[in-house]
């Protein structure tokens, strides 16, 4: 989700904390004269009113003052957006995938009403790659593409073999712009060009 905020919080005793809340995907951390983190898992209510988010977790409950963003806020965390909607995987769009996935993935795919392809032009093409010499692969990809199609580059977080850096140079060479990053896994991450 990625969105920030200044805000006024109040935790335990402490009464207009200033600082800045960020909304993630599973946590919503708050950065002011105490660091707080507070992950989705954990919470055991969430309500917003009058501007105010109210978040009840082991060692809270924390209250933001987010003004009119609190509503919005408060359903993003009720009902976060599934990888799906983050990766705009549609009904009728034709997604080929190349490389290894998880065959959950796949059934997420097919649940879409998405068409999986192995062969001609594609609006989304999912590229798994596993080490920076994966990415070579990229510029010959680029051609399964629609004029409008998108290729998420899928790679490992946090190992040597791949950085992000090397995957976002490797699009720009193919003269595709990266446009989007997503969380694609614990331990995977999506890169979108288009």
């Amino acid at each position: 989700m990625g969105q920030e905020l200044d805000c006024k919080a109040r935790w335990k005793r402490r009464t207009s904390m200033e600082g800045r809340a960020q909304l993630e995907t599973d946590y919503l951390l708050f950065r002011g004269p105490e660091r707080i983190k507070v992950t989705f898992g954990g919470l055991t209510s969430v309500k917003a009113a009058g501007g105010v988010l109210k978040l009840d977790f082991a060692d809270g409950p924390i209250e933001l003052e987010l003004g009119t963003a609190a509503e919005k806020w408060a359903h993003k965390i009720l009902h976060p957006p599934s990888l799906m909607d983050k990766l705009g995987v549609k009904p009728g769009l034709t997604v080929r995938l190349i490389g290894q996935f998880e065959p959950q993935f796949i059934e997420d795919i097919e649940g879409r009403q998405s068409v999986t392809a192995t062969k001609g032009k594609c609006d989304l093409l999912f590229f798994a790659a596993e080490t920076s010499a994966d990415l070579a692969r990229i510029p010959k990809l680029k051609a399964h593409l629609k004029p409008t199609a998108a290729l998420w580059v899928v790679y490992p977080k946090g190992v040597p073999a791949i950085k992000e850096i090397q995957v976002i140079q490797a699009g720009r060479a193919a003269e595709i712009k990266d446009v989007k990053v997503a969380r694609f896994s614990a331990t995977h991450t999506a890169l979108k060009f288009v």
